[in-house]
C-alpha cells in the first residue's frame, strides 16, 4: 500500500474522529481535521519500513490536537475592537465593580419600593448571608411552603415595576 492510498483510506475515520471530538474542544471539525493532518505528516517517521498501527497513531493525534485545542480556548482572550483598553486591565476591573455596584443599588431601591411583605422577603433572599428557606420563613414569620408562591408573586411584580420604568423600544426601534 502506497503512502497516498493509505491516506486516502485513513480520511474517512479522520473526519469521523474529528467530528466526535471538535465539539468539546470549541473548534470546527474542519479545523481540527487540518490541524490533525498537519501533526501527522510532519511527524518524524521511522527510518525502516511502515508506522505499526496507523489508525492508532492518528486516533491519537486527534486527541492531543483536541487537547491543544481546549487548552489554547482557556488562554486566549477574544479581541474586542470597541474597548480601548485591552481586556483585563486595571481600569476594566474597577469600572466593573462600580457598575455592578450601581445596578446592585438599583435593584435594592426597586425591592423597597414593592407593596406588602415582598421588601423584607425579597431582601432576606438577596442578603449575603444566603440564608436557607427555613431561617427566612423564621425571620418573616411566614410557613416555609409559602415562600415560593409569595416570592414568585414579588418577583413578578418588580418586573413589571422595572419594565415600566426602563423604555422598551418600541416598533422599529423607536421608543414609545
Amino acid at each position: 500500500m502506497t503512502p497516498n492510498d493509505l491516506l486516502t483510506s485513513l480520511r474517512p475515520l479522520l473526519a469521523a474522529e474529528c467530528a466526535a471530538e471538535a465539539p468539546a474542544a470549541g473548534v470546527e471539525a474542519a479545523d481540527l481535521e487540518q490541524a490533525v493532518w498537519v501533526r501527522v505528516l510532519s511527524e518524524r517517521r521511522p527510518q525502516c519500513g511502515r508506522p505499526a498501527a496507523p489508525a492508532a497513531r492518528l486516533r491519537a493525534a486527534v486527541r492531543a490536537e483536541a487537547r491543544s485545542a481546549r487548552r489554547r480556548a482557556r488562554r486566549e482572550v477574544p479581541y474586542d475592537p470597541t474597548r480601548s483598553e485591552p481586556s483585563g486591565g486595571p481600569e476594566s476591573g474597577v469600572e466593573h465593580a462600580v457598575l455592578a455596584a450601581e445596578e446592585g443599588r438599583a435593584l435594592r431601591a426597586a425591592v423597597r419600593r414593592l407593596p406588602g411583605r415582598c421588601p423584607r422577603l425579597l431582601s432576606a433572599l438577596l442578603s449575603r448571608h444566603d440564608p436557607t428557606y427555613r431561617e427566612i420563613a423564621g425571620e418573616l414569620g411566614m410557613s416555609q411552603g409559602s415562600l415560593g408562591p409569595v416570592r414568585s408573586r414579588c418577583l413578578g411584580c418588580l418586573r413589571r415595576m422595572l419594565t415600566a420604568e426602563v423604555a422598551a423600544p418600541g416598533r422599529w426601534g423607536k421608543e414609545r
